[in-house]
């Protein structure tokens, strides 16, 4: 599933107060504990950032060169 900013606010402003019952549009979803409600927090984060890369909006891992020199004797 596809999610989308707003997904992440509703579920960071259900943390904020304490609330495990969170509604997306016509959907509602009830968290069994706030452990739960966190874990979706972070899916939802890697979700978005994944899909970032993927559209080219985020850069994906920087690309390390090292040069190693040495002086001529």
């Amino acid at each position: 599933m596809a999610y989308t900013q707003a997904d992440l606010e509703a579920l960071q402003a259900a943390l904020a107060k304490g609330e495990k019952r969170v509604s997306f549009g016509d959907k509602t979803v009830e968290y069994r504990s706030i452990e739960e409600l966190q874990a979706a927090i972070r899916a939802v984060k890697r979700d978005l950032h994944e899909q970032a890369v993927a559209t080219g909006l985020w850069p994906s891992a920087p690309r390390q060169i090292r040069i190693h020199t040495r002086k001529a004797t």
